[in-house]
């Protein structure tokens, strides 16, 4: 326990609908000393729906998270207290952050969750098949062969996978699977959870292919090995 009143406190934010926002949420935001995000234009919207426009933002994103995350905490051992978010769900999770967490407890500041909207979890919420046990992937890599290789040794997983990629990916990522798995390989899309686009589809890849049709959004893809 840290001996000042630092604390660094992990808010969740909406997926999608910004009705999704915690009570508790909005009272932490509105009573911490700067908000630390992604992209200004992301937080800084995020805040004037709230009307806390005025909240100082600090930027952590994957191009200074290393060489911020010690200012950062410095500020925080001060007796700062900051509110870190994500553009859109819990942050830390496939999301800058982890190396300003990792800090604070070394330093014994305080960190606290604010839980809210985790498209993982929403997503999970959501299968018609048993998810006691799974396999998170996460994001594959960019390069073609470095993907295939990779869903390729999935293969042999006897649970279900949840995949995630960049929105104009989709398509590209239910051709992969369908080429490693099969086309009648069964799988979960959540596909622009919480939003007036969102689509929910269960069955075969090559049905969920046929459905999507170059769509692009933010999605979550649970495969059924």
């Amino acid at each position: 326990m840290s001996k000042n009143n630092g604390c660094l406190f992990i808010v969740s934010t909406p997926i999608g609908n910004q009705r999704d926002i915690t009570l508790r949420a909005k009272d932490v935001l509105s009573d911490v000393d700067a908000v630390i995000c992604e992209e200004r234009r992301q937080g800084s919207t995020l805040l004037k729906k709230l009307g806390l426009q005025e909240k100082e933002l600090i930027l952590l994103n994957e191009h200074n998270e290393k060489e911020s995350s010690p200012i950062i905490a410095e500020e925080l051992s001060l007796g700062k207290r900051y509110a870190l978010i994500s553009d859109c769900g819990t942050p830390a999770f496939a999301d800058p952050g982890t190396e300003l967490i990792k800090i604070c407890y070394e330093k014994t500041i305080k960190v606290i969750p604010i839980p809210g909207p985790s498209s993982l979890i929403t997503a999970i919420s959501l299968s018609p098949m048993p998810m006691e046990e799974f396999y998170f992937a996460g994001f594959l890599p960019k390069k073609k062969e470095i993907r295939y290789q990779k869903l390729n040794s999935f293969r042999k997983m006897k649970v279900p996978i949840i995949l995630m990629d960049a929105p104009y990916r989709l398509s590209r990522l239910l051709s992969e699977v369908s080429d490693s798995f099969g086309k009648s390989c069964l799988v979960t899309m959540a596909f622009d959870l919480t939003l007036p686009t969102e689509m929910i589809v269960h069955g075969a890849i090559e049905e969920i292919q046929k459905r999507i049709n170059d769509k692009k959004g933010e999605f979550i893809l649970i495969l059924y090995p």
